[in-house]
């Protein structure tokens, strides 16, 4: 049986459909859709039920890539290895939101980008997790930071960390009205505060009423900035309250320049995962780099 074409079945049905297999492999949708046919006539089985987006595996189908797809994946394995003997790095091709890339992640992998000529070189790109889960799928990113969890075969998800949200405001704020009140009366006590958040839906404002509140904050946005250290910025200046991780403003906090407003017994909580392509994990560039922030992240909870 032809490696090529039990590639291109592995890819497509991690894909989930011919036209992003081809963008993955490089190669045109009639090609795909030629290779998969010379396949199933090999077999003599259908491989996949054509539908009006995408395919999906047949029982035969999913048992062809439940055999195929690790030995597939262990022969890739072995030649990005033997890659890794050229005296040029490879390169990772790194995606997440920019705080949390900038803040955690970047200060992690940059001590791998050139040690002892092991290294790798490093280009990131921001974006919502729609996105770069998107860019990822597409083959334009090796490893992305997400807080959406993805769905099919095609990206594989790792747990990284969980992060804490709190409501922050500058201090002034506070004395206007006073934590108690906040924890007596609960969301009515902050409807006349000014809002910041980083879109108009109150992404961050909403999730944290819906968790510690259980309603729907009534206030419309004030300030909106799309990123939370330009948030951070705002509510330092008493612009108004903002629900912000607590990785980026503790040292806010540790100087007095935001306090919370209200500590809840259960805190609100985020989770960053790492995501890859099925199969791209034993790559050593983004095998490295998955690694080094999975140990790093062990400090960061």
């Amino acid at each position: 049986m032809d490696l090529a074409l039990l590639r291109t079945f592995v890819t497509v049905h991690r894909a989930g459909s011919f036209t992003r297999a081809a963008a993955l492999l490089g190669l045109s949708q009639p090609a795909v859709t030629s290779q998969i046919r010379t396949l199933e006539r090999q077999l003599g089985r259908p491989l996949f039920l054509r539908q009006a987006r995408g395919v999906t595996p047949t029982t035969i189908g999913d048992e062809l890539a439940h055999r195929a797809a690790p030995h597939l994946d262990a022969l890739v394995e072995i030649a990005e290895c033997g890659l890794d003997d050229d005296s040029s790095p490879r390169t990772l091709y790194l995606a997440g939101p920019p705080e949390f890339t900038t803040e955690r992640v970047l200060p992690v992998l940059t001590g791998l980008t050139g040690e002892d000529g092991q290294g790798f070189t490093l280009r990131v790109s921001f974006g919502t997790a729609e996105e770069t889960l998107e860019g990822l799928a597409c083959g334009r990113h090796d490893l992305a930071i997400s807080t959406t969890r993805p769905r099919g075969a095609l990206l594989s998800a790792t747990p990284l960390c969980d992060e804490e949200h709190v409501l922050v405001a500058a201090p002034r704020w506070a004395e206007r009205i006073g934590a108690d009140t906040v924890r007596l009366k609960g969301a009515p006590a902050l409807e006349d505060m000014p809002v910041i958040d980083v879109h108009e839906s109150l992404p961050f404002v909403s999730r944290y009423w819906a968790s510690v509140f259980d309603c729907t904050p009534a206030a419309t946005g004030t300030v909106i900035v799309p990123d939370l250290r330009a948030v951070l910025s705002c509510a330092s200046a008493g612009t108004g309250l903002a629900v912000l991780p607590r990785y980026l403003c503790a040292h806010a906090l540790e100087q007095g320049t935001v306090v919370t407003l209200l500590d809840p017994v259960v805190a609100p909580l985020r989770t960053y995962f790492l995501v890859v392509r099925t199969g791209t994990l034993p790559l050593p560039h983004v095998a490295r780099a998955h690694e080094w922030l999975q140990r790093a992240a062990t400090a960061w909870c």
